[in-house]
């Protein structure tokens, strides 16, 4: 009997430790420093924003981030790289939305898609802009109208094929069945000088990049007037239902334990609220609502993949 009852305490005792070992690397997460890819390059949205809340988080994680710019194929490369690291909160990711909703429809072997990710927290949105030289126009109704009036349509620049931007003008034009050039650029400052020198009839860009440029902008295309240029009206509020989401932020590879995504998710909150986080959101212009918990920001990348698959199904971009 004796005999017995100790192998049944030694059994306890095991399947005890046993528990506590199980828990151990979600409880003592993180023990070493964390990795994170920006899929984007140095000075992006997202690499600013992202380095500014890694340096605010790791000082509640107590584990320092290592931020790599993974730069290439619209974002593909580094969020692709991002998807397939290992779930343990190890690896994450900070980068535009663009890349994990748009690209799996537009590039067949992405390798990735929305369902390969973990969202944490939604850190930014940005919104984008026309701008044209001064004295042209004065609204998106003169702009529609003079498309109209020129063969061929005007010339206007974007960061690229398939970009928010591009998009956005896209859907501007089958809205106003209005025909427009597009002509794709490296990037947006490349646009927004083409467009002061007057090779193009003017550029969208994101706000952060045109805002300092000079020059005049017609609309905005966002659900509401951003506080920065709080004279320059959305494109909503002319009467073109156009405003595309341009998001971005912080996530892991799917099937992150809970208890790590708990903790990141909670550093993440506290992060974006102090005051050197907060003033990169100044500096980048954000609207009110950049931020957004988990569920928040899983639902607008949901939201975002139905409505940019209707948008690319129409402009005959995907099938």
């Amino acid at each position: 009997m004796p005999a017995r009852r100790s192998l049944i305490a030694a059994t306890a005792a095991f399947a005890t430790s046993l528990a506590t070992w199980t828990a151990a690397p979600a409880q003592a997460y993180p023990d070493r420093p964390i990795e994170m890819i920006v899929p984007s390059t140095p000075g992006s949205s997202a690499d600013i924003l992202g380095r500014v809340l890694t340096e605010e988080m790791a000082g509640m994680l107590g584990q320092r981030f290592v931020i790599y710019n993974k730069p290439g194929a619209g974002g593909v490369l580094g969020t692709a790289e991002a998807a397939r690291a290992k779930p343990d909160g190890y690896m994450l990711m900070h980068g535009a939305a663009f890349s994990v909703t748009v690209q799996p429809m537009t590039e067949r072997n992405a390798g990735y898609s929305l369902q390969s990710f973990e969202p944490i927290c939604q850190t930014f949105k940005n919104d984008q802009v026309i701008v044209a030289r001064l004295g042209t126009y004065k609204n998106v109704a003169e702009i529609a109208a003079a498309s109209k009036a020129k063969q061929g349509g005007l010339d206007f620049g974007t960061p690229g094929l398939g970009t928010i931007p591009h998009l956005a003008m896209a859907e501007f034009g089958q809205i106003t069945k209005v025909a427009f050039n597009h002509v794709p650029f490296k990037g947006p400052a490349e646009s927004i000088q083409m467009t002061i020198g007057g090779q193009i009839d003017f550029a969208v860009a994101p706000l952060t990049a045109a805002a300092s440029s000079g020059l005049a902008m017609p609309g905005l295309f966002a659900e509401k007037r951003n506080p920065s240029i709080p004279d320059v009206p959305t494109v909503k509020e002319q009467g073109f239902d156009v405003s595309p989401l341009s998001i971005g932020g912080m996530l892991a590879p799917a099937g992150l334990p809970a208890e790590i995504k708990t903790k990141l998710e909670s550093a993440c909150k506290i992060a974006v609220q102090s005051a050197p986080f907060q003033r990169i959101v100044k500096q980048t212009l954000q609207p009110a609502d950049y931020f957004q918990d988990s569920a928040g920001f899983a639902a607008n990348l949901s939201r975002d993949v139905e409505s940019k698959r209707k948008l690319l199904t129409a402009l005959g971009m995907i099938k």
